[in-house]
């Protein structure tokens, strides 16, 4: 990955890093970043010496045929790891397995506690399940990072990136070893995600949403889908409406076509009264004349 993609990505888009001292030379570490692009997953180990291990769903890697193959080829080799979120539970524990075992090798671990990509570039509440439980289970430090303008490089619905330089911010290494061994209580992974996302918040000045990006997401599907079926339901009143109003045109029409065929009819009619009239008129004159 660094050669292939990491050495053009940094040759074309020039990321600027601020606090690569922070990121040990050895030993293990949990990279806990933001998350604005999918290109976060690149960006972010292309900068860095050590190999960084991201976790990404188990269908990158099991997708049939050509595509498929190549898709997990690529996955692979940039350091992915496939996470079944089938089951009860489904990622977090995935995760959080995941996460413990390349700690415990002395590797990087990368997470992003949102647990999905920001809708809109703010950011989210995070999830305490994965980040905290590997962080306490391990006593592995935890590193904030923020990504800044990656979303701006391809936004959803463009093909072609933007050539732009996007930041790095790496922040200072956070101890919870005052945390060891309360993994399983709620308040603490709630305490220790909270504190991460803080360091996160302020490292990258973004606008804080205390609220699941993953809510968000529904919330703006849900918006958009209304949206939708607002404006399908104003194109078929109007689409009604305007054929209720060719109707009433036609219905308008026949009604003057149907008043003018009586005129012409009632207009036949006199005329042929008229000459009736005219012809009996003139047969009376006539037998006068022949009287005389």
């Amino acid at each position: 990955m660094k050669v292939t993609i990491g050495g053009p990505l940094k040759l074309a888009f020039r990321p600027w890093v601020e606090g690569l001292e922070n990121v040990p030379a050895e030993g293990p570490a949990i990279l806990a970043s933001n998350h604005l692009s999918f290109s976060d997953s690149f960006f972010l180990p292309a900068v860095l010496d050590r190999k960084v291990t991201f976790i990404a769903k188990a269908e990158y890697f099991t997708t049939p045929g050509v595509k498929g193959r190549l898709t997990a080829a690529f996955f692979k080799g940039v350091g992915q790891l496939p996470v079944d979120r089938s089951g009860a539970r489904g990622a977090g524990e995935a995760a959080v397995r995941s996460g413990i075992e390349v700690l415990e090798r002395g590797e990087l671990f990368g997470i992003y506690p949102e647990g999905t990509r920001s809708p809109d570039g703010r950011l989210y509440r995070g999830k305490p399940g994965g980040l905290a439980r590997v962080a306490l289970a391990t006593g592995a430090p935890v590193i904030p990072v923020a990504m800044i303008d990656t979303e701006k490089i391809q936004p959803p619905g463009k093909v072609v990136p933007k050539l732009m330089r996007p930041g790095i911010r790496i922040g200072r290494p956070l101890d919870f070893g005052r945390y060891q061994g309360m993994e399983h209580d709620r308040f603490v992974l709630r305490a220790v995600t909270d504190e991460v996302m803080y360091e996160i918040m302020q490292l990258s000045g973004q606008e804080y949403v205390d609220m699941y990006a993953t809510a968000m997401k529904r919330q703006l599907a849900e918006a958009a889908k209304a949206e939708k079926e607002a404006e399908k339901a104003a194109k078929t009143a109007l689409a009604r409406a305007e054929k209720e109003h060719a109707e009433k045109i036609r219905a308008e029409k026949e009604l003057v076509a149907e008043e003018r065929a009586a005129k012409e009819r009632a207009d036949r009619e006199q005329a042929e009264r008229e000459r009736a009239e005219r012809e009996r008129a003139e047969a009376e004159r006539a037998r006068g004349d022949r009287a005389d």
